[in-house]
């Protein structure tokens, strides 16, 4: 079965190789930023999801990033790892507090901070999540998972959904289902089936706009038909966002039990209250096998990640499940601690449940005035605002949201375009209301720019 969206500018991000990009760097960019670019297209490998990069950051503070020309634009992109904000002063009191002491942990030997990170994440976790193993990376991560599920199941088969981003490795782009990591490659890791995801509004099935489950269904009939799949890996909430019906995990779920297969849950980018939960899977009364987490738990600062599995699942004390440099960084942990004692004492969580609460309605009220607005969606502070042609068809509208994205930045708002359409809103869980006002402001100025002008510029 080939993936229902195979046209690479249906990624979780947005190219740099557009007339559009092109045009607005001639407009903004310049002088000493042109001659740093030009730099680092000249040192670093192209790729179409950085490199030639947009622009020079200077500064990040907050809610706010600054170019080499000083400029300011609120971040509602921040690759997610800014749950806690850009720079927070307890994160960088920690980190440096941590440097002095013990700025790093060689191998053989354990330390205090990793301990107690540790330890906090099995207490936040939910259910017999209480074993914890860190990782540099999300990827990384993710390679722990698939190689405890082969090892725990005897299993080597998955199951995972087309459109979803697990990390750029090998192995994850076997279980990921976004052409741009996959096409071109060769031959990826075997038994790596995919299932449509739960997405109705772009649904196989055409549910449209209201979930049947048969996406679910459809898990449940290949466990059925391999009859030796090892595990099944998706995310949690899709960070596009595509937010699953609430039956959706727990049929999944079953299905798993039934049929002898591990649930792998990976919440890297949405985890540690991007949902207005510590896990999104507590939205879902749903505890999986393994739970893969990252990004954000560096405190914006540090790169860590972590893999949660319950207790039955410490199985290879005689292997090397990981085995990373960093696997116990004294700095990283520190950064985690801090950022998840933010999270706690600022009362962060109920944050992003009540102003992504408020932002999602604000953005469904503009869908009244703006006939291209298909579809806003949210959970905590994860939103989507979905651009389409026509809402009856939702045929993507991917060159004005574009247009819409490059508006917003020269007017001081940063965000991501995912799937060629999908304006992905991720501020930090420390946004003010004042800021948020701000962010809605340019928004509805930059749609309106794009359709008072109309499409301008082409991605052929």
């Amino acid at each position: 079965m080939q993936s229902p969206t195979n046209n690479p500018f249906q990624s979780e991000g947005d190219l740099n190789t557009s007339p559009c990009r092109d045009a607005w760097a001639q407009q903004h960019i310049g002088g000493e930023t042109k001659k740093w670019l030009e730099s680092d297209a000249r040192v670093f490998l192209h790729q179409s999801l950085s490199t030639p990069c947009l622009n020079v950051l200077k500064e990040c503070s907050g809610s706010v990033l600054r170019d080499w020309e000083g400029r300011e634009m609120l971040d509602f992109h921040g690759n997610n790892v800014h749950q806690v904000g850009f720079g927070h002063p307890r994160v960088i009191e920690a980190i440096t507090r941590q440097l002095r002491e013990l700025s790093f942990c060689t191998r053989r030997y354990t330390n205090i901070p990793s301990i107690q990170l540790a330890e906090k994440l099995v207490s936040l976790a939910p259910g017999d999540l209480n074993r914890v193993l860190f990782a540099p990376s999300g990827t990384a991560a993710i390679g722990m998972a698939l190689k405890l599920a082969r090892v725990a199941t005897g299993r080597f088969k998955t199951v995972s959904l087309w459109d979803s981003f697990h990390g750029a490795s090998m192995d994850a782009i076997s279980v990921g289902g976004e052409a741009i990591f996959r096409n071109g490659i060769g031959p990826l890791l075997p038994g790596c089936e995919h299932a449509p995801p739960p997405d109705a509004q772009h649904c196989l099935w055409g549910c449209g706009g209201t979930c049947s489950l048969k996406c679910a269904d459809y898990i449940e009939y290949i466990l059925e038909k391999e009859g030796d799949v090892g595990a099944v890996i998706a995310e949690t909430v899709r960070c596009t966002p595509f937010i699953p019906p609430p039956e959706y995990w727990r049929k999944v779920r079953a299905a798993c039990d039934k049929h002898g297969a591990l649930l792998i849950l990976d919440e890297i980018p949405t985890c540690l209250g991007r949902t207005g939960r510590m896990f999104a899977c507590e939205h879902y009364d749903v505890v999986p096998d393994m739970l893969v987490i990252g990004k954000g738990l560096g405190g914006g600062v540090f790169p860590l990640a972590a893999l949660l599995v319950r207790e039955g699942l410490n199985q290879m004390r005689a292997g090397a499940l990981g085995h990373y440099t960093h696997e116990k960084s004294p700095v990283g942990a520190a950064a985690a601690m801090a950022a998840i004692s933010v999270i706690e004492e600022e009362g962060l969580l109920e944050h992003a449940l009540n102003l992504g609460g408020k932002a999602v309605r604000e953005m469904r009220g503009l869908m009244e005035k703006y006939s291209i607005i298909g579809d806003v969606r949210g959970l905590g502070l994860l939103m989507g605002v979905e651009l389409v042609n026509d809402r009856r068809t939702m045929e993507r509208a991917s060159v004005q949201t574009e247009q819409v994205m490059y508006e917003a930045l020269s007017r001081g708002l940063n965000f991501k375009i995912t799937m060629g359409n999908i304006i992905t809103l991720t501020p930090p869980l420390t946004l003010s209301e004042e800021e948020w006002a701000l962010a809605l402001r340019i928004l509805t100025e930059s749609i309106q720019a794009v359709v008072e002008r109309g499409a301008a510029c082409s991605n052929s």
